[in-house]
């Protein structure tokens, strides 16, 4: 059965409708970045650009380096950013446009976040780099999904009962990352943990101008959890959206986070764009292996 047009948009001249890509355009490696801005200084490292396009917040820059093809593309910020991102990178690889028809054979991307994050605990260094081993939805996109085969209902209770989770919100979603890619990633220097994905940056991540968040101690409850051998370690606002999405459409997903600050010290990187460009030298030849 061909999907239709309203639940698959193309634009006039074939490409997707939000990320304006064709499948040709795109790469079997993908590096997402928040920043439209940060896709640049990405791609600066390539040998060799060979398609660009901007739309909206969605930039998208397409080369080699060491003759390996690869994509950089900014999501924008926050999970609502990321559904649209991911649903179109995988319908670019696994739909046939011209018949509307699922693909016979399916593919799987390699999907790589490099962005920026705060630390939630006091031993998370300044400028250090941190790879997610999950990702904690906390801002409700998940759950529009049917997600209960990716999900760890276990550690979710327990979250709930330590944090006293008002049933109001959406409930939390914990989803795991790409071994593969974690492998390929990892080095002895790389902090690990889970990253807790927010629905947005002031209250949701606890932070107080002028209004009051609705739990003034949220933030420390998830300095004091838990479970087993885990702890949430950092937050920002795409990670979990990337996981389980990524889970759900069989790609490989993994976070790679430049700490630019500690919420636990209340400290911020003086030297914030070097620790990204390190972050992002250091992932690129991590992906050349």
């Amino acid at each position: 059965m061909s999907i239709k047009q309203s639940e698959l948009i193309l634009n006039s001249d074939g490409s997707i409708y939000h990320l304006h890509l064709r499948p040709e355009d795109l790469a079997p490696t993908i590096i997402t970045v928040g920043d439209p801005d940060r896709v640049d200084q990405v791609s600066k490292y390539f040998d060799y650009i060979d398609f660009k396009q901007h739309k909206r917040e969605f930039k998208t820059h397409t080369g080699t380096l060491n003759n390996k093809r690869m994509t950089v593309l900014s999501t924008g910020i926050g999970s609502d950013n990321v559904d649209i991102v991911l649903n179109e990178l995988d319908a670019l690889v696994n739909i046939d446009f011209e018949t509307r028809q699922l693909k016979t054979n399916l593919s799987s991307l390699n999907i790589v976040r490099i962005g920026t994050s705060g630390a939630l605990q006091s031993d998370v260094p300044i400028d250090s780099f941190l790879m997610s081993t999950h990702g904690l939805d906390i801002n409700g996109m998940l759950p529009s999904y049917k997600i209960e085969n990716i999900r760890n209902k276990a550690f979710e209770k327990a979250f709930c009962v330590h944090t006293d989770w008002n049933n109001d919100r959406a409930q939390p979603v914990l989803v795991e990352n790409s071994k593969k890619l974690e492998h390929q990633l990892y080095e002895n220097h790389i902090l690990t943990g889970i990253t807790a994905t927010c629905g947005g940056f002031y209250g949701p991540q606890g932070r107080m101008l002028r209004l009051e968040p609705k739990d003034s101690i949220f933030r420390s409850k998830l300095q004091s959890f838990r479970y087993e051998d885990l702890k949430i370690t950092n937050f920002e606002m795409e990670t979990s959206a990337i996981y389980g999405l990524s889970k759900l459409l069989g790609h490989q997903a993994c976070s790679m986070n430049a700490i630019l600050a500690n919420r636990a010290n209340g400290t911020f990187s003086k030297t914030a764009e070097k620790t990204i460009d390190k972050l992002i030298q250091y992932t690129l030849n991590k992906l050349m292996h």
